[in-house]
């Protein structure tokens, strides 16, 4: 963005609620890069006269986890109102969603980003069905079409809207993160971003430095990947910026992002509440929460990724590297702490390490994630605490933990059955160095005359001989004494 001027930027993110069914009907939710198009529809979500809407408890409950989790603050009473638009994603020609009485209102989320901690505020949460899916078609300039999918029509959606807080693209990033590891820790939401369970709309505004006025807002709709999200943002950062820096005023519209030329695309003019006739939903009762269903949701709330990764930076001694890489998924959180949990001196950058590094490694190579591989935590937990006994070295550790990782056999049955203990016994390795340096005169003698570099191939030659089990330190000590 040009100099002079400071953005703001607000964010809307569409989260697809991981029920069964769908929000005011009996419908499966279905993974649409799988079903067939058009199979998981009723009477309901197909918009047909005379259908009613039942509420999905289940989406509800989920919903209170998000709002809870962001310190919102949860009101009584809230209404599902009938969103008037026309557009072939929207059977019904109305959503129905919330608006004046969202489900809360008024919470923060935490990020980290270089320039340390950032509040951003919520400005409230609320429920909504999402739209029918659109795919555009063209065979040629005389061939265009649309195809419409009824499947997603009606899963439940939570929208979360932020306040326009954030004022660089780096925060939008961290923001955006933050939201779909938060949503992902409370199990509402899977964050795969190529399934589109997670969109975003972006709020983008620029004004002069210094000038405590926001400027004119545009909005950018249906942005799918932090790629493109972040593409689109800095675009219009520099449109809007080129446009005042030239005299012009900004308009305030609905843009789309054209993926192909990387520039926004005008859609319509930008609407406001009295431009969709909201009206409260007739066939919906409002909705109650009661503060027995607050209590319980509070109760079984997962501590929130940001709470945990300044716990492991503060309780466990960790970088914010790694305590960033252990926290960004609660699976693999989960696996580090049960882990430490396990050992009987619990060592956190040592079990951070052998996660982060040998065990991600494997991981990788098989494409499994780390609720699929056979390794228990408790397994790599013993097979640190060998290492630790110094019964085995570091060598034989990581040739374990791959068997291990492959079989899910129990470290110390592997050792004992390859006989891979480590070796200490000093009487044992004096007599291979000392049969090694009387083999080797030349090179004694030119390591004694300065080359000291050998010492490193006399101590890859006890290694070699021992099958890498000899423990590395005594060796070291007592070629030391021996050279």
């Amino acid at each position: 963005m040009k100099p002079g001027y400071m953005a703001d930027i607000g964010l809307e993110i569409h989260a697809e609620l991981q029920t069964q069914s769908k929000m005011f009907c009996a419908c499966p939710v279905v993974d649409l890069t799988q079903a067939p198009p058009n199979t998981a529809v009723c009477p309901v979500c197909a918009g047909l006269p005379g259908a009613l809407p039942v509420i999905n408890r289940r989406a509800i409950d989920y919903a209170l986890r998000v709002a809870l989790a962001l310190e919102c603050t949860i009101l009584e009473t809230s209404l599902f109102a009938r969103k008037n638009y026309f557009y072939p994603d929207l059977p019904k020609g109305y959503q129905i969603s919330q608006y004046e009485h969202p489900l809360a209102q008024n919470g923060k989320l935490p990020v980290r980003t270089d320039e340390g901690w950032l509040d951003i505020r919520i400005r409230r949460v609320h429920l909504e069905e999402d739209t029918a899916k659109l795919s555009h078609m063209q065979a040629d300039a005389s061939d265009s079409h649309s195809l419409v999918d009824l499947n997603r029509a009606g899963i439940p959606l939570l929208e979360i809207v932020s306040e326009p807080d954030m004022h660089t693209i780096e925060q939008v990033r961290a923001y955006t993160r933050a939201q779909r590891t938060l949503l992902q820790y409370l199990g509402v939401n899977s964050g795969d971003l190529e399934k589109g369970v997670i969109r975003f709309e972006a709020n983008v505004s620029v004004r002069p430095f210094g000038s405590k006025k926001l400027g004119t807002r545009v909005e950018i709709k249906n942005l799918n990947s932090f790629r493109t999200m972040t593409d689109a943002i800095a675009f219009e950062l520099e449109r809007q910026t080129s446009e005042l820096d030239q005299g012009r005023s900004i308009t305030q519209a609905t843009l789309g992002w054209d993926e192909v030329n990387q520039v926004t695309v005008a859609q319509r003019n930008k609407e406001e509440a009295h431009d969709y006739r909201y009206f409260p939903e007739p066939d919906l009762p409002p909705l109650t929460i009661t503060q027995t269903q607050i209590s319980a949701a509070l109760a079984d709330l997962p501590e929130r990724p940001d709470r945990r990764f300044r716990r492991y930076v503060s309780d466990f001694g960790l970088g914010a590297y790694q305590a960033d890489l252990l926290t960004g998924d609660k699976t693999i959180a989960d696996f580090f702490e049960a882990t430490l949990s396990s050992m009987p001196q619990p060592d956190p950058t040592l079990v951070a390490n052998w996660i982060l590094g040998d065990l991600f490694a494997l991981m990788n190579a098989s494409s499994q994630r780390i609720n699929d591989i056979r390794l228990s935590p408790r397994a790599l937990a013993s097979l640190i605490n060998l290492l630790q006994k110094d019964r085995i070295n570091n060598a034989t550790a990581k040739s374990v933990l791959s068997k291990s990782f492959t079989s899910g056999d129990d470290p110390l049955k592997i050792i004992q059955d390859n006989s891979l203990e480590q070796v200490s016994d000093q009487k044992a390795l004096t007599e291979i160095i000392k049969n090694l340096l009387s083999a080797h005169p030349q090179e004694v003698k030119a390591y004694r005359n300065g080359k000291t570099q050998l010492r490193q191939w006399f101590f890859g030659q006890v290694m070699q001989q021992t099958s890498s089990q000899a423990n590395p330190a005594v060796i070291q000590e007592l070629l030391d004494k021996h050279l």
